[in-house]
């Protein structure tokens, strides 16, 4: 009987799944327009939500978990919450129009939506956000009785549950737009993707680029990573997907336990910050900020190559510290890797061709994609793994059943957006927090990246951006920072909770697998790292590396942020071609300190240069005196 059950529900949710995922791509080629049907957006996502959160409550228990059945109560509540979104989607035209009279129609709507949404946030994000959102459900009760410059309009709980739950400026906002309209393509992409064995495609790619290396092993993790972390829309899963592979080979290549978590978290962490995807973020960014996609893509692509290239260093100057060989990587070739697998170049190049050459729709551009990779996918195989009709289909399932997540974090981050705007409490964030430290930029800056990583703790990163775009965003704007870099600021400093205990994801995940401990796990990956902590302070100051500037700017500080980068990553390991003292520890870091391009303060510009220089000339120092079997070392870089 219970199998019976299981087989019938886990059927129900394959068939919801699916429908998501064809809606989405119906959406996109405009299917309802060409037909004659004339439906509001708003439409499309109360039927989306509603498919998301009957799944969540068919498919996770009441911990978050797996279960077998759908039962009793789970089921009567997804069923309730079919039929009530189903009738909003079909009849919104109607509601809107009504909203002004406040129906009981639109009440019952709010109150099934704020409800079902905040136990599926419990479930599936965890106590974090739940706990997040529900003080500002509270405010909103309460606001009118808050003392001083956070007293709100008053609000009534059947007013509250009809704005929050129903409204298009709350949960029907932009986050649940992008997330249903943008994002599940490239959920979908990803997956098609890695059904069609592109997974093992990059980790053979970096194997064959980096494992013949000196720390080989560990460049394989950050390499990999770095692809496949792109576009992968989580750090965790990024770390379970790739770090089966790479953590194995890090502690076998001579990186200790707590090293080579902390390597796989931070290189996994740091594909949420890289373009093309960036976990979604990058839509969100250019809708919140009304700028194409092309220009956040651009403005983040240098940070994510310095966050990179610090942890490339590191991997390489630990392995040179403790003497870690290059890998066996059983005679792969970058060539032969391209022989077998040059047609995953294919849906790539349509990718990056669409979004910055056609300059298509970031949604267009991944269905497009989307169809490449099927199309070589059939064609071509990888290493005997290729796209069939039964895994084409499986992946339709997997990215409905993985998208649920992402749609209930976006929907209660459109709880707090309403709130903010019905309440007022927006501004008076801001005043407050702009108030509080005055003219003083770096002061704001600080404060702004402590709430950051507190508020970014164990949630999503598209949840992480959307509820600090709201939250902490405007008040760097207010201060005179340039808006892109604001919004940069926070998702870098919201990300870096997936590495910062005491809730550091990313990092507790890496330690799953390396059996070490996981706040040990954490504080190493923070040493690894360093650079995300150091790089939003270094793009406000200095906006050439947002690509905002002429291009000798550009490549000035560009090449002072690498100098810097790399004179501090030496003096952290204590390693630049022998083993530094500590006073040459120091002066690298020091050094390293002066040359970012940490313009704050005027006086500071005029010892970028000297300080750069100096740090070259100390390189090349060592490296000439360096151990003679130290410089004929096999696999250096």
């Amino acid at each position: 009987m219970t199998t019976a059950r299981t087989t019938w529900r886990d059927g129900l949710i394959a068939v919801l799944a699916t429908a998501m995922v064809l809606a989405c791509i119906l959406w996109n080629i405009e299917a309802p327009t060409r037909l004659g049907f004339a439906l509001l957006t708003q439409q499309y996502m109360a039927f989306q939500l509603g498919l998301a959160l009957v799944i969540a409550y068919l498919k996770f228990d009441f911990r978050g978990e797996d279960k077998a059945g759908a039962g009793l109560i789970d089921g009567v509540i997804a069923a309730a919450v079919f039929g009530v979104l189903m009738y909003a989607a079909y009849d919104f035209v109607w509601l809107l129009r009504e909203q002004a009279y406040r129906p009981w129609q639109i009440t019952m709507i709010g109150a099934v939506v704020v409800v079902t949404v905040m136990e599926g946030i419990r479930r599936r994000a965890g106590w974090m956000l739940f706990s997040i959102v529900g003080v500002f459900l509270i405010y909103a009760l309460f606001a009118d009785k808050v003392p001083g410059r956070l007293i709100g309009k008053e609000l009534s709980p059947v007013r509250l549950v009809q704005y929050v739950g129903f409204d298009p400026n709350a949960v029907f906002s932009t986050p649940l737009a992008v997330g249903t309209i943008i994002v599940l393509l490239f959920v979908f992409f990803g997956k098609l993707l890695f059904a069609a064995g592109g997974g093992a495609f990059f980790t053979d790619l970096a194997m064959a680029a980096t494992g013949r290396s000196r720390g080989g092993s560990a460049k394989i993790s950050v390499v990999g990573s770095a692809l496949f972390g792109s576009i992968s829309g989580s750090a965790v899963s990024n770390v379970v997907t790739t770090g089966v592979v790479t953590i194995p080979l890090m502690q076998r290549g001579g990186y200790s336990k707590r090293d080579a978590g902390a390597i796989e978290a931070v290189a996994s962490t740091g594909g949420q910050l890289t373009p093309p995807i960036m976990g979604a973020a990058a839509f969100l960014m250019a809708e919140f900020l009304d700028i194409s996609y092309f220009t956040v893509a651009g403005a983040a692509l240098i940070p994510a190559l310095l966050y990179y290239l610090s942890v490339f260093l590191q991997v390489d100057l630990i392995a040179g510290r403790d003497r870690i060989a290059p890998t066996d990587v059983e005679g792969l070739t970058v060539r032969q890797v391209l022989a077998e697998g040059w047609h995953f170049i294919i849906p790539f190049a349509v990718l990056l061709f669409a979004l910055f050459w056609w300059r298509m729709d970031p949604a267009d551009s991944a269905l497009l994609s989307a169809v490449a990779i099927v199309a070589v996918s059939f064609l071509r195989s990888y290493r005997g793994q290729r796209l069939t009709l039964s895994t084409l289909g499986r992946t339709f399932v997997d990215t409905g059943t993985g998208m649920v997540d992402l749609i209930l974090v976006v929907a209660a981050a459109g709880f707090v957006i309403g709130i903010l705007n019905i309440t007022g409490l927006g501004f008076a964030l801001t005043l407050v927090l702009v108030d509080a430290v005055g003219s003083n930029v770096i002061l704001l800056l600080g404060i702004s990246a402590v709430i950051c990583i507190i508020l970014g703790m164990g949630m999503p990163t598209s949840g992480v951006y959307v509820l600090l775009a709201a939250l902490v965003a405007p008040s760097l704007v207010e201060a005179g920072i340039e808006p892109i870099a604001a919004h940069l600021f926070i998702l870098y400093f919201g990300m870096m909770s997936m590495i910062t205990p005491p809730v550091a994801l990313a990092a507790f995940a890496a330690a799953t697998i390396t059996k070490d401990d996981p706040l040990g796990t954490g504080f190493a990956a923070m040493r690894v790292g360093w650079a995300a902590f150091m790089l939003p302070f270094i793009f406000v100051a200095t906006p050439a590396i947002l690509m905002n500037g002429g291009w000798g700017a550009i490549a000035l500080n560009l090449a002072l942020a690498c100098v810097g980068v790399a004179a501090i990553t030496a003096g952290i390991v204590g390693f630049w071609a022998q083993r530094l003292s500590a006073l040459l520890r120091i002066g690298f870091v020091a050094l390293g300190l002066l040359t970012l391009p940490l313009g704050f303060l005027p006086a500071a510009e005029t010892l970028h240069i000297p300080a750069a220089i100096a740090a070259v000339l100390l390189a090349g120092g060592l490296r000439i005196k360096a151990p003679k079997e130290t410089k004929s070392e096999p696999g250096r870089i």
